[in-house]
């Protein structure tokens, strides 16, 4: 009897181990409808605001950094572009020729990454790997809606599709949260993949009702607005947070690079 006994009890014993790698796996952050937020991609990172949650680039961030705002009770997201090609970035020369296609439009050191590229897939997922051994809370991949562009590359909206969720895939399979960034024509298709939207300019734009389904899902939308007429304007500033509130949006007002210039924030 003992003999039959030991190894059932060392299967109960692994399976239980099994179940809480399992739930391990699935504990990363998702942050709360009207989360507060802050986003400085440039210059030395202002640590002095009141908020849930900061974006901050995932290269230029030292872990120092990142430990000193978490223990400040701040999550941290860490930045990096996805979709294209940055030739200062430390892991520039990662990237073959093949995967390179046109410049971005207004951003000369920048070009357009082939998406469909395994091996541009294997880069994203070493910088995935770098985000997770700096203890970021999660991630913003940018550039990741460049199907609707001249990339110089044939793909299309399911090849976007495709690799959107390979990166929610990947930064979840690390304990990553990750955001959506803009492509707003695919968010009720990639919803159920994604932690929260970050997106730009959706009330100059008038792409907002276009995220509600993150709101509905119990998601957050963190939107960025760079009209210079919120800050000058009081009164057109409160208009726009009014509607920012009606929706559930955590709307800022920031400079377009992102340098903390200044900060107007429709949340309290």
């Amino acid at each position: 009897m003992r003999v039959l006994l030991f190894p059932l009890t060392a299967l109960c014993l692994l399976l239980s181990s099994f179940s809480s790698l399992l739930y391990a796996a699935d504990d990363w952050y998702r942050p709360p409808v009207s989360v507060t937020w802050q986003w400085q991609l440039d210059g030395v990172v202002n640590e002095d605001y009141d908020v849930d949650l900061y974006d901050i680039d995932l290269f230029d961030s030292s872990l120092e950094l990142i430990q000193r705002l978490q223990a400040s009770g701040k999550k941290v997201i860490c930045y990096f572009s996805a979709g294209s090609y940055e030739d200062w970035r430390p892991d520039a020369e990662d990237f073959t020729d093949k995967d390179l296609g046109k410049t971005l439009s207004g951003w000369d050191n920048e070009r357009w990454l082939d998406i469909r590229s395994k091996h541009v897939r294997e880069v994203l997922s070493r910088r995935l790997d770098l985000a997770a051994e700096k203890g970021c809370d999660g991630v913003e991949p940018d550039n990741v809606d460049s199907y609707r562009t001249n990339t110089g590359f044939y793909f299309h909206r399911n090849d976007q599709l495709e690799f959107n969720r390979f990166l929610a895939a990947q930064a979840h399979k690390r304990g990553l949260a990750i955001g959506l960034k803009n492509d707003s024509d695919q968010v009720l298709a990639l919803v159920d993949d994604f932690d929260f939207a970050i997106n730009e300019q959706c009330f100059e734009y008038s792409e907002c009702r276009s995220f509600e389904a993150f709101i509905s899902n119990g998601k957050p939308v963190l939107n960025a607005e760079y009209r210079e007429i919120y800050v000058d304007d009081e009164s057109q500033k409160n208009t726009m947070c009014k509607q920012s509130l009606a929706l559930k949006f955590s709307t800022l007002v920031l400079p377009e690079a992102l340098d903390d210039k200044f900060r107007v924030s429709c949340l309290p």
